[in-house]
């Protein structure tokens, strides 16, 4: 039913910095420059592959006037990224060691990763990818000065902490179809295929209070429907007592909901559009870019809006 991970979205402390630090250093294409489309005067960016494909994308909502986050559980609390080899982990703690950023190897629960810390406090994992497979419409950005071999190659395991661990692998098994890898007493790994580590979802259990949203947070992690319609979906959710809402956000149509934890997830229908039905590929990530339904407002949204050139890093450093 769920074939991968479809994207995460976070909240950015500063765009000019969460730009270089995602394109420059990590060398992550930015792939569209859009808006919050429940409130349109908070931009939207999108850094992924080199189309922005399924599985790929990073998006990160400009909370630049908000209070940083307080740390708790009921949250998802990291994001994994994948890299070929050992030999990619060591090359890239060397690159983020030269720009100054906090990062340290790292046993997870078994296995060899490199912990990051974004300009926005969010907490990244480098996995070895060991089987090497990747999806066929995935296609590492290249364009950047990193070695070939080491390219960040697409979205990996993602980690929620939660009080109740066994709530969250009942909700994610039974209407999902995911399958339980391991399962310790704070510890549980699942993933859509088992043999996978494409759409992994780590569970933590922990007792404590409740993060508070604010810049860092990571707001919902997007799971891609493989097979089922949103229609069905939605029904299973709320038969199951959950309150789904359904949004057609013209890229693509999906559904948000909570599970017992207050977790925000979003599931997202196979047929989606993609970022190229309104631009070219040359452009991608280059302008505003609205769905129909806000191009009445551009000028009203771009008044509100801090200038796109004032914050991309195609010609500029970061900030101190």
């Amino acid at each position: 039913m769920i074939s991968q991970h479809h994207h995460i979205s976070m909240f950015s402390h500063n765009l000019k910095d969460t730009d270089y630090f995602y394109t420059h250093i990590l060398g992550m294409r930015r792939v569209k420059i859009s808006v919050n489309q429940n409130l349109p005067t908070m931009y939207h960016v999108f850094y992924g592959d080199r189309l922005g494909s399924s599985g790929n994308d990073l998006t990160f909502f400009d909370y630049s006037k908000a209070e940083a986050k307080r740390p708790g559980t009921n949250a998802h609390t990291s994001v994994g990224l994948l890299v070929a080899n050992k030999d990619a982990l060591d090359y890239w703690s060397q690159r983020l060691d030269a720009y100054n950023v906090l990062n340290e190897k790292e046993d997870y629960f078994g296995e060899e990763t490199l912990k990051v810390i974004d300009p926005s406090g969010v907490i990244l994992r480098l996995f070895i990818n060991a089987d090497g497979y990747l999806y066929q419409d995935w296609e590492p950005w290249d364009q950047n000065d990193i070695n070939p071999a080491f390219l960040i190659q697409g979205m990996g395991p993602v980690e929620i902490t939660v009080r109740d661990k066994e709530a969250l692998i009942q909700t994610l098994t039974s209407l999902f179809d995911y399958k339980v890898v391991t399962n310790t007493d704070i510890f549980a790994r699942l993933r859509p295929k088992m043999d996978s580590i494409f759409g992994e979802i780590n569970i933590i259990e922990k007792a404590g209070r409740i993060e508070k949203a604010g810049y860092g947070t990571i707001h919902h992690l997007a799971i891609y429907l493989e097979a089922d319609s949103l229609a069905k979906i939605e029904i299973d959710l709320k038969a199951a007592g959950f309150k789904p809402s359904v949004y057609d956000r013209y890229y693509f149509s999906s559904l948000y909901f909570r599970d017992h934890n207050g977790v925000m997830f979003e599931v997202v229908a196979k047929n989606e559009a993609g970022f190229l039905t309104d631009t070219e590929e040359a452009l991608l990530g280059k302008q505003l870019d609205l769905p129909p339904f806000l191009e009445g407002k551009r000028q009203e949204i771009e008044d509100a809006l801090a200038p796109i050139q004032s914050w991309v890093s195609d010609d500029v450093t970061a900030s101190d």
